[in-house]
């Protein structure tokens, strides 16, 4: 590994976690061809102070407490809105010579076209950084282990969901990583390499949501309504939280996060989803969502009619 360019760091080892660590299966955007020479980029002294600079420009300009500048024409209510412009080339190499020690803080935009061939394969390799689990807050993923197990095998099965949607969300609120992600959703129309790592990163978080579902499902004797599986339940709370978030930064006083409480707004809509998505394995009604909406609360109830006969209703609507 070469360090000639910054003597005093002796080994990556030296750097601050995660970036002491392997990154080669995190970075995938690395202009290299073979895995070889992937795996020595990945770890290189210079990729991590680029990281280390992107890291820190998402922070400096998506927050929490972002610094804002005002316009040019100074007025204190017009503030600039730099969108992904704080992380082109030359501010992610500029923001590399600010890099506090041990980073490197020597760096230049040809190194980094070298290193990356575009700034697509640029942001795309810092989204994956930003969003690996290591980078969550100290002590998150223990928490949420332990939360997890509350909603398997939890006695207050109520009480558990609003603690893990309140530690979810509440993270994921401060995240920076998070904030680039959302804005992402929008910014990134049309660019495909950016638009695919969004993608994966979903089908990854995802993926170990369902299977906590899953194990919740078994271990509750539950099962999904007629007509919906677990995609489409983990893809109901996936866009209720990003929801949750959204309004919780764009209106902080909405009190959809109350960290005084330690509650949010989707651990109850988490609830409902879950009310209206599952029923009881052993006393399945065999209604789809529709179906049962329709039974509750789509027409008027004849007087004296009980929810059985509504239920039976639909079963036979033309008996």
């Amino acid at each position: 590994m070469d360090t000639s360019n910054e003597p005093h760091i002796a080994h990556k080892s030296h750097l601050p976690h995660p970036y002491d660590q392997d990154i080669s299966h995190v970075l995938r955007h690395l202009s290299r061809i073979t895995a070889t020479g992937r795996k020595k980029l990945a770890n290189s002294l210079s990729t991590a102070g680029y990281l280390a600079a992107g890291m820190w420009l998402i922070e400096r300009n998506l927050g929490p407490d972002a610094a804002r500048s005002a316009c040019a024409s100074g007025s204190r209510r017009s503030l600039e809105r730099p969108l992904l412009g704080f992380l082109s080339q030359r501010a992610v190499a500029a923001a590399v010579a600010e890099n506090p020690p041990p980073f490197p803080s020597r760096g230049g935009v040809p190194r980094l076209r070298t290193t990356w061939r575009s700034q697509s394969d640029f942001i795309a390799d810092l989204i994956n950084f930003a969003m690996w689990p290591t980078n969550y807050h100290p002590g998150y993923l223990e928490q949420r282990a332990v939360t997890t197990k509350r909603l398997v095998v939890g006695e207050d099965f109520v009480r558990a969901v609003h603690e893990t949607a309140y530690l979810h969300t509440a993270e994921s609120v401060r995240m920076p990583s998070v904030r680039l992600s959302l804005a992402l959703m929008v910014l990134a129309d049309g660019d495909d390499r950016v638009q695919r790592v969004l993608t994966d990163t979903y089908r990854g978080y995802l993926s170990s949501w369902k299977q906590v579902y899953a194990e919740v499902l078994r271990a509750r004797g539950l099962r999904l309504r007629a007509g919906l599986g677990l995609d489409d339940l983990a893809n109901a709370l996936s866009a209720a939280t990003d929801g949750v978030i959204l309004r919780s930064i764009g209106d902080p006083h909405a009190g959809v996060v109350d960290r005084g409480r330690e509650r949010t707004l989707m651990g109850t809509v988490a609830l409902a989803v879950m009310h209206g998505f599952l029923e009881p394995a052993e006393d399945s009604d065999g209604l789809t969502l529709e179906q049962a909406v329709h039974a509750r609360l789509g027409r008027p109830r004849p007087s004296g009619a009980t929810r059985s006969d509504a239920l039976r209703g639909e079963r036979n609507p033309n008996p």
